[in-house]
């Protein structure tokens, strides 16, 4: 079996995925001229020029701007189901799906009807596709505490819907301990919580995900590398890096992907997943990125064995289905 049948074979999970960065061109130029909204763009070609951005604020500027297309339960349902779509197509069996609920409520569109949208989705993704899925909710770091503790108190009533709390957007000058009250709230709802960190910002950001948020799990996390104190703890804890190669060369955290560390990581014992972050813009899907360390990296079918083992060891699912899909990876030949 060549490497890329071996990609293709795999079952995975996917950890790091923001459905509001799925919004392909072509959907939300769509959803445009359905819902009747003005956008700057004249057609999906002008679209998909406006993806082309240097840098994370210019990409989030984009992101924003996009969301704002998004209006009724219904959208929000053809953009989840778009995105399962391609999770059938690339075999990801398992996704836990980060959303933004402050890009939405701030416009005025109800918590209600984004969560109903997703939910339903997530629900005929399960029925049609045999594809199970978490919703993980994540405060915007560039808002206020106070903003994200309002957005705590509207997701309380659709607690058994969301798994688990988030941090997102820019995150240099916007440290995780700006938000560790509600982290703390949240937690104690019940909640599992994971947080973005050491992308752009530095390494001292995983640290305080760490231990002043409590996170499950970190975001990225690529920077980790830069601190040995840290990474020694990061193997020993076996705490997960949700990692996202395309989107790290894209917004030129790495210059070339030979020059990625997911395979360094992987070798030294961190636990360490392949994600797709925001595919609509950073160039690919699950297999996309898979393909892009394993062409410059040369990856091994055992490193692309274990990539996938991590993604359900890593993921908020029983332990019955841990071993399970660890058991059909194993098998494969």
């Amino acid at each position: 079996m060549s490497q890329l049948e071996l990609i293709r074979a795999l079952p995975k999970a996917e950890l790091h995925v923001h459905i509001e960065g799925t919004f392909e061109p072509e959907l939300m130029f769509a959803i445009a001229q359905r819902n009747q909204i003005d956008i700057p763009y004249m057609s999906v070609e002008e679209v998909k020029q406006a993806y082309n951005f240097h840098n994370l604020q210019s990409f989030l500027d984009i992101y924003y701007a996009g969301a704002n297309v998004l209006i009724h339960e219904q959208d929000f349902y053809d953009l989840a189901w778009a995105y399962f779509e391609k999770c059938a197509e690339d075999r990801v069996v398992h996704t836990e799906m980060f959303f933004d609920p402050q890009t939405h409520t701030d416009r005025g569109i109800a918590f209600e009807t984004v969560i109903n949208g997703l939910q339903r989705a997530c629900d005929d993704a399960k029925a049609k596709f045999g594809i199970s899925s978490h919703l993980i909710m994540c405060f915007l770091r560039h808002l206020s505490e106070e903003a994200a503790l309002e957005t705590l108190a509207q997701a309380l009533p659709y607690k058994d819907q969301i798994i688990g709390v988030g941090l997102d957007s820019s995150e240099v000058g916007h440290p995780p301990s700006k938000f560790e009250r509600v982290f703390a709230k949240a937690r104690e709802a019940g909640f599992l919580v994971v947080a973005h960190a050491g992308e752009e910002g530095p390494a001292e950001y995983v640290w305080e995900a760490l231990d002043l948020l409590k996170v499950n799990r970190i975001d990225h996390g690529v920077r980790s590398e830069e601190d040995p104190v840290l990474m020694q703890r990061l193997i020993a804890e076996k705490m997960p890096l949700t990692v996202c190669p395309l989107s790290n060369l894209k917004l030129c955290v790495v210059d070339d992907m030979a020059q990625h560390n997911i395979r360094r990581l992987l070798q030294q014992g961190v636990q360490v997943t392949v994600n797709s972050d925001d595919p609509s813009y950073f160039g690919g899907y699950m297999n996309d990125n898979f393909i892009a360390i394993t062409d410059a990296l040369d990856l091994t079918a055992a490193e692309l064995k274990q990539l996938a083992l991590n993604s359900f060891e890593a993921s908020f699912i029983s332990a019955e289905e841990k071993q399970k899909w660890a058991a059909e990876i194993v098998a494969i030949a």
